[in-house]
C-alpha cells in the first residue's frame, strides 16, 4: 500500500497502527519470526514472539540493512518484517538503488543474501506500507502554501519511484489533508477492536479456502492468504462474476493493466469480498479494487 498525501495528513499514523488490526502470530509464524530475530541477534529473553512485526527504517538505510548483508549475512529489514509490516516513510527519499532491491522480495516473499563466504535466503512476507508527499513541499495545489515549481516540482518528484516499483504496490491511496474542524468530529462508529474482528474471520476464511484446497498437493499447502495465492489457485477462487469480469476486461484495456497488475487486483477484490462474507466476487468489489491501482497524482 502506498499513501500520498500532504504532511499532517496522518499518514504515518494509519501505518503504524495497521499491526494492531492483524491478529496474533500462529505457532508456525511465530516459529519462523522467532528463528530470524534470532538469527538477527535479537531474541535476548529466547521466547518465541507472538506479535507480529512492524519496522519503520529510516529513509537513508543502506542496501544491507534492508535487505540483509554484512560479514555473516544477517538478516535485513526486508525479513525482520516478516509475518508482519515493513513501513517506509518519504518513499521518494529513499536510495534508489534500494528501492529497486526491494522488488524482489515484495514479488517472491524471500530475500536472497550473496556474499562471497555466504550465499543465504531468508524468508520476507512482509505488508509493504510506504508514505509519501505529493510533491517536495508537500503542499501540491494548495494556492496558499504550494511551491511556485508546481506541478514540475510534483512531477520530478514522482519521477524518483520506478513504475516496475509502483505495479507491485496493490493499493495506492490519497489521503486528504485534515482541517482544525475534523479534528471536533464525534468518535468513529467502528473501531480497531471492530475492525480486528472482521480482518481476523476473513483470515480464518482463507486459511480454511486454501487448506482445502491443497488436498494432497504439497505446493498449495504454504498458502495462507490472498496475498500468497497466483495462477490457476488464484483464478479457481477469486474469479469474478459475469458482470465483474467485463468490468475488469474493459478497465483492463483502459488503464493499461499489465499481468503483474491484474492478478493483485483478482486478491484484492477476492479480500474485499471475504470482509463482507461474500462467497463470491461481484462488481462491486472489482470495481472498488480497480479503484486502489495507481493514482496519478500530479496534477
Amino acid at each position: 500500500m502506498l499513501l500520498i498525501g500532504p504532511p499532517g495528513a496522518g499518514k504515518s499514523m494509519l501505518a503504524e497502527r495497521l499491526p494492531g488490526i492483524l491478529p496474533p502470530l500462529d505457532p508456525g509464524e511465530a516459529l519462523e519470526v522467532s528463528m530470524i530475530a534470532s538469527i538477527a541477534g535479537q531474541l535476548s529473553d529466547g521466547r518465541l514472539r507472538r506479535r507480529r512485526p512492524f519496522r519503520n527504517p529510516h529513509h537513508s538505510s543502506s542496501m544491507a540493512a534492508m535487505i540483509g548483508g554484512g560479514m555473516k549475512a544477517r538478516p535485513g529489514e526486508v525479513s525482520l518484517a516478516h509475518g508482519g509490516v515493513l513501513f517506509l516513510d518519504e518513499l521518494p527519499e529513499c536510495n534508489r538503488q534500494v528501492l529497486e532491491s526491494l522488488r524482489q522480495p515484495i514479488e517472491s516473499g524471500r530475500a536472497v543474501v550473496a556474499r562471497t563466504n555466504a550465499h543465504v535466503t531468508y524468508p520476507a512476507r512482509f505488508q509493504f506500507i510506504s508514505a509519501m508527499n505529493p510533491c517536495r513541499c508537500g503542499h501540491l495545489g494548495d494556492p496558499e502554501l504550494g511551491c511556485s515549481r508546481a506541478p514540475r516540482c510534483a512531477e520530478d518528484y514522482q519521477r524518483k519511484l520506478s513504475g516496475p516499483l509502483l505495479d507491485r504496490i496493490d493499493m495506492h491511496i490519497q489521503v486528504p489533508n485534515v482541517s482544525v474542524a475534523d479534528l471536533d468530529l464525534p468518535p468513529a462508529s467502528e473501531g480497531s477492536t471492530e475492525v480486528a474482528l472482521r480482518v481476523a474471520r476473513a483470515r480464518n476464511l482463507q486459511k480454511k479456502r486454501y487448506q482445502a484446497a491443497a488436498g494432497d498437493n504439497p505446493m498449495v499447502e504454504t498458502v495462507r492468504l490472498n496475498a500468497q495465492a497466483d495462477g490457476k489457485l488464484l483464478e479457481a477462487v477469486a474469479t469474478p462474476d459475469d458482470e465483474g469480469r467485463a468490468l475488469l476486461r474493459q478497465a483492463s484495456e483502459r488503464m493499461h493493466l499489465s499481468a503483474r497488475g491484474y492478478h493483485p487486483v483478482l486478491r484484492v477484490a477476492r479480500t474485499l469480498a471475504d470482509l463482507e462474507n461474500s462467497a463470491g466476487v461481484h462488481r462491486v468489489h472489482v470495481a472498488e479494487a480497480l479503484s486502489y491501482r495507481r493514482l496519478r497524482t500530479v496534477g
